[in-house]
């Protein structure tokens, strides 16, 4: 069954607390919104095995769902976990590398090599500066009219967590599985106008899921989200390098995608597909793309890349993912003008 209560609490950061140990520690941020406390509970080891998480940050986070997150009051708002929204997937919604997440201890001697250094260093500048907001994302709990928060004290107990990838568990933490409802940590700075961004994996978790209940699909040899891809995953074997999202010209446009074979064999294309931010697809037909090769695809409805943002997605013909993108309205914005990736 998918997490209840999944949504983003949006607030203002007013106080951090790394813990220690080895028992489930957790980073504890404290967020006021609407005139209520809130707790964060983020967490930084696994009770699974390997026990470190994986991390990834983004210092300059640009995705089309920013404009809908800015436009979020402060508080708890629940999300619905379907495509074409602000609900967080981290396979789905092509938020990040996934060959860019990196293993971390939770804490440990010395200066910025932890969770919890990472977690502080966006956390202080966030509470510097009372404009600047945090959206955590993960699963309510409270409010707890009689029990007081027992790391910040407040009453009542109120808070989110989950703030990781929920999707893709084996094991005891099946049940939590479900697309659409992956945790994070974003945070807006409106002095810069810039947004940064964390997201955090357990090893143990597996990154192909299936669309509908967010289980490890069957039937590939190795599972886990961890930095480089197993043998039967087929991740960046091509690559999303370039779109023509908003062609010169009146409607209908020919909208494009090009791609390249990082690979050293030929590889056939058909019955692969294309997916866009609502999972609308084009699939491909009588396409071999050579080792090394770029070829440009030109794409139809139902599939649309909208000019105010949108997610690329290639597929293999298993409907596994075989690389993503995102782009911004920003980007879109410039009539005849292509995209480029990576």
């Amino acid at each position: 069954m998918p997490l209840r209560g999944y949504g983003v609490l949006v607030g203002q950061a007013v106080d951090e607390r790394a813990e220690g140990g080895t028992d489930t520690p957790h980073y504890q941020i404290r967020l006021r919104a609407a005139g209520s406390d809130f707790r964060i509970a983020v967490n930084v080891l696994s009770s699974q095995q390997p026990s470190e998480l994986l991390f990834v940050a983004q210092e300059d986070f640009r995705h089309p769902i920013l404009p809908a997150l800015a436009a979020l009051p402060d508080g708890f708002t629940a999300l619905s976990g379907q495509p074409g929204g602000p609900a967080l997937d981290y396979i789905r919604g092509n938020l990040f590398d996934r060959l860019d997440m990196r293993p971390l201890p939770a804490t440990q001697p010395g200066a910025d090599n932890d969770l919890a250094d990472k977690l502080h260093h966006f956390l202080s500048r966030a509470i510097a500066d009372p404009a600047a907001r945090v959206y955590a994302f993960g699963q309510r709990w409270g409010p707890e009219a009689t029990t007081p928060d027992k790391i910040f004290e407040f009453s009542p107990g109120n808070g989110i967590h989950d703030i990781h990838m929920n999707q893709g568990n084996s094991g005891r933490f099946r049940g939590d599985n479900g697309v659409w409802q992956d945790g994070g940590l974003l945070f807006r700075f409106p002095a810069t106008g810039r947004w940064a961004a964390v997201f955090l994996a357990f090893q143990s978790q597996g990154w192909h899921t299936d669309d509908t209940t967010g289980h490890v699909v069957p039937d590939l040899t190795e599972v886990g989200p961890a930095p480089r891809p197993a043998s039967g995953e087929p991740d960046q074997r091509v690559r999303i390098v370039a779109a023509l999202v908003n062609p010169a010209g009146p409607a209908p446009e020919t909208e494009s995608v090009t791609l390249v074979n990082t690979s050293p064999f030929h590889i056939d294309l058909a019955g692969w597909a294309f997916a866009d931010q609502q999972k609308r697809r084009h699939v491909l037909r009588d396409l071999v793309i050579a080792a090394g090769d770029a070829v440009r695809v030109t794409v139809s409805p139902p599939m649309q890349l909208g000019n105010s943002g949108g997610l690329i997605t290639l597929l293999d013909r298993r409907g596994l993912k075989v690389d993503g993108v995102s782009y911004t309205a920003a980007q879109a914005g410039r009539e005849g003008w292509t995209i480029t990736f990576h």
